[in-house]
């Protein structure tokens, strides 16, 4: 049984004893302010009143029901004009109102009095089907990694690492000891050039990074490239540039009738200039499961023979957005859409332009086939690079999520995949993706016609 000590001074604020129960911030917490932050839960069914003087009024509760987007949170009105008297003398009683489409923190699983702290970065604001932007126009990219090779040490930013260790030969590496918030812009373009050539990079003890909030995370993710702002997907109330990754155990995914919840894949590759060095960090995550997966498209290419190497090269692939069909809780629906959709072509072989290296560039979900090619050629050369990158352990290598990490990797020379095996526990994976923009991909054979 949980209860509430409430004192609300001339109907204008409110002040609760809430106890140290494991989920909530222990102390008296001035509730006017806490609900009116975005996604606040207040676990409150039925105050008991109890009149007082001098309009003090004192109330408590016995917590029974998990009010989830109190209207206050929405309004902005005090916390007594949220209250309805119900039948009974001195009985009010808190409306119960949802938000459309999410689970309610009960079906999550959460327990009483939790104090989420980042409710506020919740992906709460989706398009509005009578506001299309304007498609995305092309910008030039100078990558900072270039910068990084006139660099008499172009590794000097790893100095002061207390930890530097390869997941594996080809792809990788995990540091300690290297604070992000403190690189210099010498030292960006050193990054840059590293995760360039590392494919991805994984940086622990993050305190700084994550205390520093959405301006800084802007400001870092715009020195790599133009932000991206995702077509159809959710982000927190004024911060369209980072794109929120919100999962728990009554998420339904677009691909429940698979036999797995993963799929390889390479962000955003339908936009004529798709996203270069990217960063990612979880806000919360599940006590275990939740990994991401990580593929490199250069180790790929490599161990296919030279003779079909070439002939990849002079493919051209067709892409365009996902699907914009997702499935909720409550069966499809057509997702909206913030611009129209793109449909592009890319090369098959990409060349990097700080590195020069080549790489398998194709991603499931959103190749459509292969310019001038029936769909049963299509899809058999689909298939087998599919099959290719899948089984190609050599390759690949496993981030296992902790407090405070960020991960940076390329896209343009890597594939990813998360891992949902934490599906029906109440847990949640609650990440920020920061997605700069880079160049139009360059093809890896000199002349291929892509307009």
């Amino acid at each position: 049984m949980y209860f509430l000590k409430c004192h609300i001074i001339h109907n204008s604020a409110a002040f609760v004893q809430l106890p140290d129960d494991g989920y909530s911030p222990t102390g008296t917490q001035d509730v006017t302010k806490l609900i009116n932050m975005p996604k606040f839960y207040l676990i409150v069914k039925k105050l008991h009143l109890h009149i007082g003087t001098n309009y003090r009024t004192t109330m408590s509760s016995t917590m029974t029901t998990i009010v989830t987007e109190n209207k206050a949170a929405q309004t902005g009105e005090s916390i007594p004009s949220v209250m309805s008297t119900a039948t009974g003398s001195g009985i009010l009683t808190f409306p119960l109102l949802g938000s459309p489409g999410q689970p309610t923190p009960k079906e999550r699983g959460q327990g009483p009095f939790e104090f989420y702290p980042y409710a506020d970065l919740l992906p709460k604001v989706f398009p509005n089907p009578s506001e299309i932007g304007e498609p995305l126009k092309d910008f030039v990219h100078v990558d900072p990694g270039l910068r990084a090779l006139s660099h008499p040490d172009p590794r000097k930013f790893l100095q002061g690492a207390t930890r530097i260790e390869n997941f594996c030969p080809t792809i990788g590496a995990e540091v300690e000891g290297v604070n992000l918030t403190k690189l210099t812009p010498e030292e960006r373009d050193e990054l840059a050039l590293e995760v360039a050539r590392r494919r991805v990079m994984v940086f622990r003890g993050q305190d700084d990074f994550f205390e520093a909030g959405s301006d800084f995370w802007k400001e870092f993710g715009s020195y790599f490239g133009r932000l991206h702002v995702h077509p159809t997907g959710g982000h927190p109330e004024g911060l369209p540039e980072i794109h929120m990754i919100y999962r728990d155990e009554n998420t339904v995914y677009y691909d429940t009738e698979n036999i797995t919840r993963g799929m390889w894949h390479t962000d955003m590759s339908h936009e004529r200039q798709p996203p270069g060095l990217t960063a990612f960090f979880l806000l919360a995550h599940p006590e275990s499961g939740g990994d991401t997966f990580f593929t490199s498209g250069v180790e790929a290419l490599r161990r296919l023979s030279p003779g079909f190497v070439e002939y990849l090269k002079t493919l051209r692939q067709i892409q365009s957005a996902v699907d914009p069909i997702q499935v909720t809780r409550n069966g499809t629906r057509t997702r909206n859409i913030r611009r129209p959709c793109v449909t592009t072509v890319h090369p098959l072989v990409r060349r990097h332009p700080v590195t020069g290296e080549e790489s398998l560039f194709l991603n499931p979900e959103a190749t459509k086939g292969i310019a001038g090619y029936k769909k049963q050629e299509s899809d058999l050369i689909l298939s087998f690079l599919y099959d290719h990158i899948a089984g190609g352990l050599e390759g690949q290598m496993r981030v296992k999520w902790a407090p405070k990490t960020v991960v940076l990797w390329d896209n343009r020379v890597t594939m990813h995949s998360a891992l949902f095996d934490f599906a029906g526990r109440p847990e949640r994976r609650h990440g920020a993706r920061i997605t700069p923009q880079a160049e139009r991909p360059i093809p890896a054979l000199s002349g291929l016609h892509l307009d």
